[in-house]
């Protein structure tokens, strides 16, 4: 069946009380028989109440994965994986444009914690081997990178993580399950901030991992100990907001792709990083990868950080804020938000300079989110 139906159906085959909708199990602990193993207790913080366990079948249908487990946010979820997967000594190859939140993890912490780690040029295949060491234990990137949207050589990163024997996990929460299936080309292990596209409306904290049972399980045994589980509430909400998921894309695709193109003509733009774009130079995998190119845009105006203030102050639909995924589009410079833990002389290295804006378009009417943008870039 189609992703869109599966959305609705996948993993509702038991309904409670004939109920249509999964309620709300607000109970912290349920009956377990005897003689289980410790991850098998029913109870709240072991992340297995009906409300978990019908995300996880919905998440693995939909991804094409054997197991997936939801966490207490994007982080809870990439850092688990990272110390489940690693130990002290393992090395990590990580991709250079990250997350701000991912960047810190991998370069702060946790080296303090005996793991190290090199950064690749996700483009430069070429010069990856370079980087092995005899502990490296694997591979890790984005499917499109934050906020410059680089679309790294994907499958380059699959066919390379197999002939060295390393583990490949991939954050794909800019493109989505509906846009991009990443286990579906051979990732071991596909991430998301559920926080963003998943739950789409702006209004829970979440991650996803999804993979084989036996690298799930092995992630949901180092959760169950840290307590990053996700609230059953938070786990209703994700329910409802995944159902909606495909037809919510194609709208954020085309919001973002009719915006990139209206700004790429505007002579105050200098620059506009977007991968459905075919001025990308990362266009022709983009659409051979992808059914869409994601709702986030980013781009530098002539006029340095004080135009971009400007842009910012006059645009009247898109709210100031971080995040992205969510029904209304929302604007940000990264140096001030995303990637104000990194110094800027990091910032710097990766490209993201102070006067960079990015646009994570929500779903109103593409005409009326672009004639915003113009009325703005007048009075820029």
């Amino acid at each position: 069946m189609h992703i869109q139906t599966r959305l609705i159906h996948a993993g509702e085959e038991q309904k409670i009380a004939g109920a249509v909708v999964t309620p709300i199990f607000q109970s912290a602990t349920f009956t377990s028989e005897e003689g289980q193993g410790y991850d098998d207790i029913r109870y709240l913080r072991l992340n297995n109440t009906p409300n978990h366990n019908v995300l996880h079948a919905k998440l693995a249908d939909i991804c094409g994965g054997e197991a997936a487990l939801v966490t207490g946010s994007g982080m809870a979820a990439i850092v688990t994986a990272l110390l489940a997967l690693l130990k002290s000594g393992d090395h990590l190859l990580i991709q250079d444009c990250l997350y701000g939140g991912t960047h810190s993890f991998v370069s702060q912490d946790a080296p303090d914690l005996g793991i190290n780690c090199d950064f690749i040029a996700g483009n430069a295949p070429e010069t990856w081997a370079a980087k092995l060491k005899p502990e490296t234990k694997a591979i890790y990137v984005e499917t499109m990178t934050n906020p410059l949207l680089e679309v790294a050589d994907l499958e380059a990163v699959v066919a390379f993580a197999r002939a060295h024997g390393l583990l490949s996990l991939i954050d794909n929460t800019f493109a989505s399950p509906c846009n991009f299936r990443p286990l579906e080309i051979g990732f071991d292990i596909e991430l998301h901030s559920a926080t963003k596209y998943l739950n789409g409306h702006s209004d829970i904290v979440a991650g996803a991992i999804v993979g084989a049972a036996e690298h799930v399980g092995a992630i949901a045994h180092k959760l169950n100990r840290f307590g990053g589980t996700l609230d059953t509430h938070a786990c209703f909400l994700l329910h409802r907001g995944l159902k909606t998921l495909s037809l919510r894309m194609r709208q954020h695709d085309e919001n973002a792709l009719q915006l990139a193109r209206m700004l790429a003509e505007d002579p105050q733009v200098v620059q506009v990083n977007y991968p459905g774009l075919q001025s990308h130079p990362q266009y022709e995998r983009a659409k051979r990868l992808f059914a869409g190119a994601g709702g986030v845009l980013s781009l530098e105006l002539r006029g340095g950080v004080a135009a971009a203030e400007r842009l910012l102050a006059a645009l009247q639909l898109p709210a100031s804020a971080p995040s992205l995924g969510g029904v209304e589009t929302l604007i940000t410079r990264p140096a001030t938000t995303s990637h104000s833990s990194m110094s800027p002389a990091e910032r710097a290295a990766i490209g993201v300079g102070d006067s960079l804006v990015r646009v994570a378009c929500g779903i109103e009417a593409t005409e009326d989110l672009c004639a915003d943008f113009t009325q703005a870039l007048a009075e820029v």
